[in-house]
């Protein structure tokens, strides 16, 4: 009604019908007897009546409900009496003649139309049990179907039954006969709000029955009774237009190619949209994905993910987002099993997310491989926004006084960084180890710089537990704080792992407790693969390397010192048993030759034997610093 033009001839029929006391005129034209003694009949051309008695007969005949009379009332108020038709003039008397007043004619619908909404307000407060405020903030949201109730009243003027029954009994009918009062109970309470029932049953144009029905089929596939009137919505009005079979085979479609049972419910919750998708269009969205390398597995997990990547974007979008994917160096089957890991890329915004991220990594320096690497090992950076987020940890670490290169460094090291809370987890780990794990602030740019991966350790489960491991075995904070400076990652291994090592040290290898404090580094080494095997080749070699020697250096760098070392020890021995032969002669020498006897052998014998030793001898001293 509020979309068409209304002419003349309609409106003037509408009101006819509407104006349920109007007695039709006589063929002659003649006016009806009256039954009153206060009307004259006469001959003379009626005067035209003044807009004001116009919207006053307009009033009057179209109210709902009586206006209360005092005694000895000449002049009836209400179209509910019996002698309307004889106190006031025929409502048809304001549409005489050829001419129709449009703004006549529009204030006429209004007036029905604000009976309509009273009628219909009674019937959800008498039939509902609805309160007055939820009827009326109710009814003011169901504009377009006061209007359907209107016009379906009105029409229902011209059934046989129905042509001597007023307005408000034939509103009453149809508000009766299509069920909307039960229909609001029911949604209300499947927890739907009054404004999403006034959408729902505007969307439905007349066919209240369809609501019920989808509500039935979304509820047999597992969508919650809170999400029913979120899904309707969000589908569109063509979802109330497809058959129940229609909807069965897009389900059992997307079984077949992954998706479980009962997951159902929970994409269609996230994508309404899925379901006004015809079967070529959802086959063509299914085999872009597949094409990919995505099995049935991936596929139903990636929809279950997120699945506005299957029926929210267009083919077109889809195409552009894989492609610039592709730019950063992945093939096809690449993006398929990122895009399967992560298919919440799908979802973002090329120009507003993509390309401002890329643009602010090349500024801090990372490479496009470097980005690829970012993408592949994290890519909910991509997802995450630019300046709220990654802008501001960035700004976190060039406070600090790291550089914009060893911060892009960082980043492609551990690209998990940037995914975590600046408030909640970096600040709190750099305040820790500066505070109560000794770490200086001189050091802390370089232990941040070297470690990133520490900012994503837990303080409480990792960090202090550590560090207080580290202090009962007598370390101070201050050497701590230089052995986390020098290995940064020491405070990430678990006690577990330390506990054996350090025992090995101490009890078995007999080394001092500095030696971990110099080289913090020897809690790296697998104690079964590389500290046992190399100490038990110093312990059959009798000769002895400190840690960093004997641990940092690969496999032939270590025989190598190893045979040099054994050189040196052998030359070493043997010095040492020419001077105690040479020292034992002498003593000999000294006991059989008298003092003032010459003796040129035994000189002679330890002239040679000096020599010799000068020759070989190898200072102890040296050789164990030089070891």
């Amino acid at each position: 009604l509020r979309r068409q033009p209304i002419h003349s001839s309609s409106t003037l029929r509408l009101c006819s019908a509407a104006d349920d006391h109007v007695p039709a005129a006589s063929g002659d034209g003649l006016q009806p007897l009256p039954r009153k003694h206060n009307y004259k009949p006469t001959s003379q051309t009626q005067t035209p009546l003044s807009p004001e008695d116009k919207v006053r007969i307009l009033e009057l005949s179209l109210v709902a409900k009586r206006t209360p009379q005092f005694p000895g009332s000449i002049f009836v108020q209400s179209p509910g009496d019996a002698d309307v038709a004889s106190s006031l003039p025929p409502i048809n008397t304001l549409f005489a003649g050829d001419v129709v007043d449009e703004d006549m004619l529009m204030r006429a619908v209004d007036i029905r139309r604000n009976v309509t909404t009273e009628i219909f307000r009674e019937a959800l407060m008498k039939k509902g049990k609805f309160g007055i405020r939820y009827a009326t903030n109710l009814v003011s949201s169901l504009a377009d179907f006061i209007d359907y109730v209107m016009i379906e009243a009105a029409a229902m003027k011209r059934l046989p039954e129905f042509s001597h029954s007023s307005f408000n009994l034939r509103a009453k009918t149809v508000i009766q006969e299509s069920e909307v009062v039960p229909l609001i109970r029911w949604l209300k309470h499947n927890s739907q709000s009054y404004i999403r029932i006034g959408k729902l049953i505007s969307m439905t144009k007349g066919n209240l029955k369809s609501i019920r029905l989808l509500a039935e089929w979304l509820n047999s596939v597992r969508v919650r009774g809170e999400f029913l009137g979120s899904v309707m919505l969000r589908a569109g009005d063509n979802i109330f237009k497809r058959s129940l079979e229609e909807l069965d085979e897009i389900v059992e479609y997307l079984e077949s190619k992954g998706v479980r049972s009962e997951w159902m419910g929970y994409v269609i919750s996230r994508c309404p949209g899925l379901l006004c998708c015809s079967m070529e269009e959802l086959r063509t969205r299914v085999a872009f994905y597949v094409d990919m390398g995505m099995n049935d597995h991936d596929f139903g997990t990636m929809v279950f993910d997120c699945p506005k990547a299957l029926g929210f974007l267009t083919l077109e979008e889809m195409t552009q987002k894989v492609n610039y994917l592709k730019e950063f160096g992945l093939n096809n089957e690449e993006v398929g099993k990122l895009l399967a890991f992560k298919p919440e890329l799908m979802c973002c915004s090329i120009e507003e997310r993509w390309k401002p991220l890329v643009k602010y990594l090349y500024y801090l320096g990372i490479s496009r491989m470097g980005m690829r690497k970012i993408l592949v090992v994290k890519p909910m950076v991509f997802c995450i926004d630019l300046e709220s987020n990654i802008v501001q940890k960035v700004r976190f670490f060039q406070d600090m006084g790291i550089r914009n290169d060893a911060i892009g460094k960082m980043l492609v090291k551990f690209p998990p960084l940037l995914t975590y809370s600046l408030l909640k987890k970096i600040r709190p780990v750099v305040i820790f180890l500066m505070t109560r794990a000794g770490v200086t602030q001189t050091d802390i740019t370089k232990v941040i710089a070297l470690a990133p991966e520490l900012l994503g350790c837990s303080i409480s489960k990792k960090l202090e537990v550590n560090m207080k491991y580290f202090l009962s075995l007598g370390i101070s904070i201050r050497q701590l704080g230089a052995m986390i400076a020098d290995f940064p990652m020491l405070l990430r291994y678990n006690i577990d792992v330390l506990r054996p090592k350090y025992q090995y040290l101490r009890r078995t290898m007999v080394r001092p407790l500095l030696d971990v404090i110099e080289f913090p580094r020897f809690f790296s080494y697998s104690l079964e693969g590389r500290i046992i095997p190399r100490h038990k080749i110093l312990v059959e070699n009798r000769i002895n390397f400190k840690l960093h020697h004997m641990l940092a250096s690969t496999d032939e760098e270590f025989e190598r010192k190893v045979a040099a070392a054994v050189d040196r020890r052998i030359r070493f021995e043997s010095s040492v048993k020419a001077r105690t032969i040479s020292g034992y002669l002498l003593r000999t020498c000294n006991e059989v030759v008298p003092r003032d006897s010459e003796s040129p052998d035994c000189s002679n014998i330890t002239t040679e034997s000096s020599s010799s030793g000068s020759e070989e001898s190898i200072s102890p001293s040296l050789t164990e610093s030089t070891i």
